[in-house]
């Protein structure tokens, strides 16, 4: 990118907005000039200019100020930037397809009035909640971005060469002709990392209670050849699985049951469609999992908290199983060995901002201060330990 200054109604002028607007942004610590000189005159970059195109793109999704500050801070580093516009560009994708469905609801209601057919209020009902499915979107957003940050972290930094869904695909150990679910199937990774391995005459349906996740992971599996005749999708909730008795032989939840209001009833659950021989594989993580990130946001501010919840003490490695025993007469576990070693700030600060914490509140209007602090400490390669495992059960 060019090193240019422009000033700000220049920058105003190419992006065919206000210097009111500007100057709105930049009070409202969403979009900051580069450089003040000494008379309080303000300057902008290029780099500028792609951080409006986010701001203003996302404002036109229906994403508040205060959303919008949360989401693009520090998305001035590359990587950070390009992971936004390919999650920009998939917010884009779901609000056409609601828009043709829109378009099509009006089309139907056209048709039938003209016919002088009676009208389909059910259908002009779903035109008025798709109209309003904005902050559906605003939660898709944020989540496929929070996953994706979290298993990039993994990915380029892991000491284990294997990676972690390899690893757990082994350890299933799948049969051919098997029916296989996946409750909480996130972003469809275990698939996508595996797919030239599976076996033939295989089945799996990928469930998730998010719909954009669910439709997310769809469109990544759909180009894969083959794709349709081995994966399905439903959207349910895994606290009622809506299936038959002894209906998979296998059943995964890939860090999943911590998140369960009702673990009783979600094992039940499991344990009523799996088969008779068959597999149950559920991942956890330990008490110290990743400690040195919590350590190092609470070096920089000790009110920052990544996770409003500990989600170990749920269910974790040390207590998860002796809560599938009531279930699964046979609970074997066994650990993934690694760890990170992290050599860069930005993938780093991107999956800190990706926790469920309250973190951005106390990172946001200090970003570079604290991309500085990681900085260092990343200089030298900053080692991050790991505890992450999972429990196979048989009935």
């Amino acid at each position: 990118m060019k090193n240019e200054y422009y000033t700000s109604g220049q920058f105003a002028k190419m992006a065919h907005i206000s210097v009111r607007t500007v100057r709105f942004y930049d009070k409202q610590n969403i979009l900051k000039p580069s450089f003040v000189n000494e008379s309080g005159k303000r300057f902008y970059t290029d780099e500028d200019f792609v951080r409006l195109q986010q701001i203003l793109l996302l404002k036109y999704l229906g994403f508040s100020l205060e959303e919008i500050r949360d989401m693009t801070v520090g998305e001035l580093d590359r990587q950070m930037l390009r992971n936004s516009l390919r999650l920009q560009q998939k917010l884009v994708q779901d609000r056409i397809e609601q828009m043709q469905m829109v378009e099509q609801a009006i089309e139907d209601t056209t048709v039938a009035l003209d016919c002088n057919q009676e009208i389909d209020w059910t259908n002009m009902m779903n035109l008025i909640h798709l109209t309003s499915m904005e902050n559906s979107l605003k939660m898709q957003y944020q989540n496929a971005s929070n996953i994706d940050a979290r298993i990039r972290l993994h990915q380029e930094y892991s000491v284990n060469q294997q990676g972690w869904f390899p690893w757990v695909y082994e350890q299933c150990a799948f049969r051919k002709g098997s029916c296989v679910l996946e409750i909480g199937c996130g972003n469809g990774a275990m698939w996508i990392e595996n797919y030239t391995r599976l076996p033939v005459d295989f089945l799996v349906t990928l469930n998730d209670i998010s719909e954009g996740m669910l439709r997310d992971t769809k469109r990544e599996l759909e180009r894969l050849e083959h794709a349709n005749s081995i994966f399905q999708y439903d959207l349910f909730d895994c606290h009622s699985i809506p299936y038959k008795d002894a209906s998979f032989d296998y059943v995964i939840a890939n860090h999943v049951l911590f998140y369960c209001e009702d673990l009783p009833r979600v094992l039940t659950e499991i344990r009523r469609v799996l088969k008779k021989e068959g597999l149950f594989v559920c991942s956890t993580y330990g008490e110290d999992h990743m400690k040195e990130i919590t350590d190092l946001v609470r070096e920089f501010n000790p009110s920052i908290s990544l996770s409003a919840n500990k989600m170990q003490e749920k269910f974790g490695l040390e207590n998860g199983g002796e809560q599938l025993l009531p279930y699964f007469q046979h609970v074997e576990q066994r650990l993934y060995l690694d760890e990170l070693i992290v050599d860069e700030a930005e993938p780093l600060i991107e999956y800190i901002l990706s926790c469920h914490g309250n973190q951005n509140q106390y990172i946001v209007n200090r970003y570079n201060e604290f991309k500085s602090f990681v900085e260092k400490k990343t200089k030298k390669g900053f080692r991050i330990s790991k505890e992450a495992g999972i429990f196979l059960c048989r009935v």
